[in-house]
């Protein structure tokens, strides 16, 4: 679904999404998983970076456009939490865990989503990271 782009070992990247089918898909995958978390159109707008009017369309599946390296990479990295999520519990906490509140180290008592919405990309990659490492992986 993500077309990553090898143009040295050092150098990857992710090509913008300009076909209409890949694109459909893809918002789905997000709209499906802003859903199962419960998240308001304003958090998933903020995870998705896109204003409220954009996830409005997207939601009603009637979204025109591409999806730049940005919104691919957002994308992939909730869906794979989501992913990762449903693999780790594979019950309630699924859906509950990114807008439960966490005491933990590096939380500091706000849910994972107010730290991705506040945190951005690079925030929505611990998160990523964190259940991965929790499931055992890296």
């Amino acid at each position: 679904m993500f077309e990553l782009i090898h143009t040295t070992p050092q150098e990857t990247y992710v090509r913008p999404i300009d076909q209409n089918d890949k694109i459909a898909a893809i918002i789905k995958g997000v709209v499906r998983t802003a859903d199962a978390w419960g998240l308001s159109n304003a958090e998933a707008a903020t995870l998705f970076d896109v204003p409220s009017a954009t996830w409005g369309r997207m939601k009603a599946g009637t979204y025109k456009g591409i999806l730049d390296q940005d919104k691919v990479t957002r994308a992939s990295l909730l869906i794979g939490l989501y992913k990762g999520l449903r693999l780790l519990f594979n019950g309630p906490l699924t859906f509950g865990w990114p807008k439960a509140i966490n005491v933990g180290p590096g939380f500091n008592g706000k849910t994972p989503v107010q730290i991705m919405c506040e945190g951005g990309i690079p925030a929505m990659m611990k998160m990523r990271q964190h259940i991965d490492a929790l499931r055992g992986g890296v």
